[in-house]
């Protein structure tokens, strides 16, 4: 399966796919219309590419592009990115960035609570 990007980058994605055992057979893939700048264009085309991967459970939503096939490929590579986020057991750094924010949102509340 072959991308709207460079043929290097095609085998890498190949090739990357085939070191963490994921399998185009068990990515689930459907096409939505994406919201934001684009005008018209994005209001009649479903460029937005929404990738499951079956095993894991791992969504990914992406609209980054208006070009359909692009989104294809920058799913599949942060689905990829995901994959091997939770085999090394480790904390995503979007998780990271979410728990950092909750954390201020607390400290400000308890202190707003404390002037009172």
């Amino acid at each position: 399966m072959d991308f709207a990007v460079s043929v290097e980058k095609n085998l890498w994605l190949r090739n990357r796919m085939s070191e963490l055992g994921v399998d185009e057979k068990d990515i689930l893939e459907k096409f939505v219309r994406s919201s934001g700048k684009g005008g018209q264009k994005v209001n009649k085309t479903s460029s937005c590419v929404y990738i499951r991967h079956i095993p894991t459970g791992i969504e990914v939503k992406c609209m980054k592009e208006r070009s359909q096939s692009v989104n294809r490929f920058l799913a599949r590579r942060l689905l990829l990115e995901r994959i091997e986020e939770t085999l090394k057991g480790g904390e995503s750094a979007q998780n990271a960035k979410a728990d950092k924010i909750r954390k201020q949102k607390l400290r400000r509340r308890k202190r707003s609570l404390a002037k009172e």
